[in-house]
């Protein structure tokens, strides 16, 4: 019955449900499912979904990171960006391995290089 669970395990996923707006700058430890809206930056160090009802506006950093909702602003993954089927992504992005599925919209430039670059602009 000695049952150990890390409170911040990398497993763990914290959700920001539809109904949800927050301004400001959010950062965990762990994954991360966007359904609402953030207008600021987001550090994630696990991995982050971004359903189809979200949207977004600002500076985006995961290790993967998957995209079926609306995002503004610069994305950097240092594993894989997917951008699905609904994806509207406007900015720019840095990734190792950029996956675009048909009818998903991209508009910015991107950048694929083993050790994607990071901005603090």
């Amino acid at each position: 019955m000695s049952q150990k669970r890390n409170s911040s395990s990398a497993e763990d996923v914290s959700i920001l449900s539809s109904g949800v707006k927050i301004e400001g700058k959010l950062y965990s430890e762990g994954n991360v499912r966007i359904d609402g809206k953030l207008v600021g930056d987001i550090i994630v160090n696990g991995n982050l979904t971004l359903g189809e009802g979200s949207e977004l506006s600002g500076k985006v950093k995961a290790q993967n990171i998957a995209i079926s909702g609306k995002l503004e602003g610069i994305v950097t993954a240092s594993e894989k960006l997917i951008l699905e089927s609904k994806a509207v992504l406007k900015g720019d992005i840095s990734t190792k391995i950029l996956i675009i599925e048909e009818g998903a919209k991209f508009d910015g430039k991107s950048v694929m290089d083993s050790s994607p670059h990071t901005s603090d602009e």
